[in-house]
């Protein structure tokens, strides 16, 4: 691939769209992302100083992370290499870095890789990317929308600096369209445009650079030379309000963040706009779904164990009926869990076991619950005095069965909010009961049920004991 510049060059550029032709060729044509390119900081003083390590640009889409790829490569007099990918493999990557080496070997030239949503590349193809990146045969420049925590490999990951680019706020967008209206290489001062429809532009715009110049260029069209673009131009170009979430970009985790606070807060108004606003925006509904699916289990809990089942009869009605009016069910869901009594005890019990477990390693199960399939195994102790609890009145017998070591531990606190206070009592009774036969006062074998033997005395020894 020739370079970048020579190639724009050596091309008509009098037909490709505005946002094309208007593209910032230096730094000192680029608006906004002032965070990482205003004097003095990071990214500005790499390309000054020509350290370019491997980077990752996050961002909204229009929010120029192609332009400032190529910017860099520019700038530092680098080649540039350029994959999509959602079209390239491994074979395509193969030839990018012989060319690259070829380049060093021929040259001492840098070669700067720039990968379109590289979120889209697989596990192969970033491995097969990554000892490239590592060696600095080529020098890595990736786009995503994604959170790349997310999507990139974390080896990958770890050999790229992850800068965040932000979305462009209105003055930055009436910057953009006053240059591409005045600009040589835009509408070469043809045409103006009137306040209220360039405020309507930035406005509907989103921060989307993109999509505000592509909008004026439509408009120009349905104006006269020498006219001013009206607001009603800008409206007919623009069609319909697109909706800031890109199922791909940080919107995306905005709101489905968004959606499962407002039923965390038992809001139902705010939990079923957020869902119609991710179904409108073309999401899933199966992801939305699981979201509800996962709620209920996490904030609801034992608190309405029927949560559960709701979020899962919604997606079975869902999946039997599709959209749209799979939405029915699941504005149902959405609401039902939203006023649902909440109970985090379920989690919070996990991550305090789980605490543990991490602390203090893989400790010992206590002889009389562990399983004892053969011969050897009973005559060491193991199921030696364990009390089967349905040969107990009431169908329990307090027992110890945490390891030693985490005696009187206790991870699950359920709270006194909906069903959950029903098991509160219970799990009560039960510590009481415990703590009573732990300093001797009681001693429940004396209120012995009718006798019966586990499963696996009838069914044989090698099924593991319950």
């Amino acid at each position: 691939m020739s370079d970048l510049f020579t190639q724009a060059a050596a091309r008509d550029l009098s037909n490709a769209p505005l946002p094309e032709r208007v593209r910032p060729r230096t730094l000192a044509e680029v608006v906004g992302q002032a965070h990482l390119l205003g004097e003095g900081k990071l990214l500005r003083r790499a390309i000054e100083r020509d350290q370019i390590p491997s980077l990752l640009f996050w961002g909204p889409p229009g929010t120029g992370k192609t332009t400032l790829a190529r910017i860099i490569a520019e700038t530092t007099g680098s080649a540039f290499e350029s994959l999509s990918a959602v079209l390239a493999g491994v074979k395509e990557i193969r030839e990018v870095v012989a060319r690259a080496q070829d380049r060093w070997v021929h040259g001492r030239r840098r070669t700067i890789l720039f990968v379109d949503e590289i979120h889209r590349f697989n596990k192969s193809q970033q491995d097969a990317l990554l000892p490239h990146v590592e060696r600095g045969t080529v020098t890595l420049i990736g786009a995503t929308t994604e959170n790349p925590s997310f999507e990139v490999n974390s080896a990958l990951l770890s050999r790229c600096r992850v800068l965040t680019l932000q979305s462009l706020d209105e003055v930055a967008i009436r910057a953009l369209v006053q240059n591409a209206l005045q600009s040589q290489r835009g509408l070469k001062g043809e045409f103006t445009i009137a306040p209220d429809a360039l405020d309507h532009l930035a406005s509907a715009a989103q921060g989307d650079a993109r999509r505000a110049l592509c909008a004026l260029e439509i408009a120009a069209l349905d104006t006269d030379k020498g006219a001013a673009i009206s607001k009603q131009s800008v409206e007919e170009a623009l069609q319909s309000k697109t909706l800031l979430y890109d199922k791909a970009g940080e919107e995306h985790y905005n709101v489905i963040s968004a959606f499962i606070k407002s039923m965390r807060g038992s809001d139902p108004d705010a939990a079923i706009y957020y869902m119609v606003r991710m179904l409108e925006a073309g999401e899933d509904p199966l992801f939305v779904i699981r979201r509800m699916v996962i709620f209920a289990a996490e904030d609801v809990g034992n608190a309405d164990p029927q949560a559960l089942r709701v979020a899962l009869d919604c997606l079975e009605a869902v999946r039997f009926i599709g959209l749209p009016e799979g939405v029915l069910p699941m504005s149902m869901a959405a609401s039902y869990l939203a006023l649902a009594p909440k109970s985090n005890a379920a989690i919070t019990a996990y991550a305090a076991a789980r605490k543990d477990i991490l602390e203090k390693g893989a400790l010992s199960v206590p002889l009389h619950i562990r399983n004892a399939p053969t011969e050897l195994m009973k005559k060491l102790g193991y199921g030696a005095g364990y009390k089967y609890p349905h040969n107990f009145a009431g169908n329990y017998v307090p027992e110890e069965y945490l390891p030693d070591e985490l005696r009187g531990r206790s991870y699950y606190q359920p709270t006194d909010n909906g069903e959950e206070a029903r098991l509160k009592a219970r799990f009560e009774e039960i510590k009481r009961a415990r703590a009573m036969a732990r300093t001797g006062e009681a001693d429940a074998e004396d209120s012995q049920a009718p006798s019966g033997v586990p499963f696996d005395e009838i069914h044989g020894a090698t099924k593991p004991n319950r």
